[in-house]
């Protein structure tokens, strides 16, 4: 299990549905062998200044022998997305005054 913490207010978890989080995310990370071969990840998102409840994902990985390693980095990562960032909605104007 690897639990992660300290973000920094004002990112995204992903871009494509433009979920948010705070300062207060923590995200849980467990893995299990299912099988030889078979894995699962599951991923437990624990923001209570952005969502009501925590919530897990569960993405499942399958070994495939003799193939080439598939390396994964957040390095760069803003330039990589850089296409896809969501800006704010703008502030709401005021309500009109009621006489």
């Amino acid at each position: 299990m690897v639990t992660t913490a300290g973000f920094r207010d004002g990112g995204w978890l992903d871009t494509q549905r433009a979920r948010p989080h705070s300062d207060a995310l923590r995200v849980t990370e467990r893995l299990r062998r299912r099988s030889i071969g078979r894995m699962d990840m599951a991923i437990t998102i624990d923001d209570p200044k952005a969502f009501e409840k925590p919530w897990t994902v569960t993405v499942p990985f399958k070994l495939i022998p003799d193939s080439e390693l598939l390396e994964g980095s957040c390095e760069n990562h803003d330039k990589t997305i850089e296409h896809r960032r969501v800006d704010p909605a703008p502030p709401e104007p005021p309500s009109p005054r009621t006489p």
